[in-house]
């Protein structure tokens, strides 16, 4: 999803991003607000940051996939996020805590707190999503 934010820029290459005036943008999953912090046009798509905001908890596991892209990293403002990984493994992440997903990993995002934020960067900003099946 190729997306031009109207953020502040100026020669420099330096882009400012205000509280007072988000830039909103259709994201991954229609329940979720993302607001683009004008990275992505700023780095010609090499990376891409923007805010999550949910204001109602999942009600049921997003299902196995996996993003097409370099990495993901995700830094919790609010709330908290829980995923499942191969092996059984399940990560609760809460306000504070970040992470690292290298791309094509499976992992399956299965509860929510009722409300979260959270800071998400990916390289490159094009960051597709495809179902997987569960891993073993």
């Amino acid at each position: 999803m190729s997306v031009e934010a109207s953020v502040a820029a100026d020669d420099s290459g330096i882009v400012f991003a205000k509280a007072s005036e988000p830039v909103m943008v259709p994201g991954r999953r229609s329940f979720l607000q993302y607001q683009e912090l004008g990275v992505t046009a700023a780095s010609q798509g090499k990376m891409r940051a923007q805010v999550t905001k949910a204001t109602q908890g999942l009600s049921e596991a997003t299902g196995w996939h996996v993003h097409l892209c370099e990495g993901q990293f995700v830094y919790m403002l609010k709330g908290w996020v829980q995923l499942e990984f191969a092996g059984g493994r399940i990560e609760r992440i809460v306000a504070g805590d970040s992470m690292y997903i290298p791309g094509d990993t499976p992992h399956n995002e299965t509860a929510t707190s009722d409300e979260f934020e959270l800071l998400e960067i990916s390289i490159p900003a094009e960051m597709g999503t495809e179902s997987c099946d569960a891993p073993e």
